[in-house]
């Protein structure tokens, strides 16, 4: 079962999402939060799956208590989702930094929601991949120029490849069409690049992926 915790302070929005999540057999609402505080507090009493955060809430924001939850070892296993608008969209960016492990727009269709809920948990993808390649590329314009400094040297010429493909927003099923190999390799060359360099999940890979310079703004193909 998977748990999810709504952290939103609009009551009507939180009641829509917990219909939804709470009609599926695999999924149950865990609890509600009405602000950032209480959203921290719950997460670490209660240590649901998956967060589902809105940015805007009073008392602490969403990005302040997403970077608490990534902070906080003992919670590295709760998946926070960022829910935004296009109009938020420079700060997602920033949350996936703090830790979050993807985002939505808050318009997102009932599926798609559904989908992403379950493949965060399982770390499958970055969440609505045709949404991601538009998002990224918007944050990642507007992103400084790469630090340079996140450590490759590391990684195998094919890792830095499959890292490449992921900063652009493919899944692993796109990436083993692309390199012609199966579905099991791509995701195992994903899952030892994040191990090499020490991100949590997929999102941070694809951080890592700008920062480092490996990808940068325009090159979604």
């Amino acid at each position: 079962m998977i748990r999810v915790l709504l952290a939103d302070d609009q009551s009507l929005v939180r009641a829509g999402f917990r219909a939804l999540l709470d009609a599926q057999s695999d999924i149950e609402v865990a609890a509600e939060a009405a602000d950032g505080e209480e959203t921290v507090r719950l997460v670490r009493e209660l240590r649901p799956d998956v967060v589902l955060m809105d940015i805007r809430m009073p008392l602490l924001d969403g990005l302040a208590a997403t970077r608490r939850i990534g902070e906080d070892p003992e919670l590295a296993a709760v998946k926070v989702v960022v829910l935004t608008t296009f109009e938020l969209d420079e700060y997602v960016f920033e949350a996936i930094r703090s830790g979050a492990s993807g985002f939505l727009v808050k318009d997102t269709e009932p599926d798609e929601l559904l989908r992403a809920v379950r493949a965060v948990v399982h770390g499958d993808a970055l969440l609505s991949p045709g949404v991601t390649r538009r998002l990224v590329a918007e944050f990642a314009a507007r992103s400084k120029e790469p630090a340079g400094a996140v450590p490759l040297a590391g990684l195998t010429e094919r890792e830095r490849e499959v890292m490449a493909l992921v900063g652009i927003g493919l899944s692993n099923a796109e990436i083993a069409r692309r390199l012609v190999v199966s579905p099991l390799t791509a995701k195992t060359h994903v899952s030892r690049a994040m191990v090499k360099l020490g991100a949590r999940d997929r999102a941070q890979l694809v951080v890592l992926a700008y920062e480092s310079g490996l990808v940068r703004p325009g090159w979604l193909g």
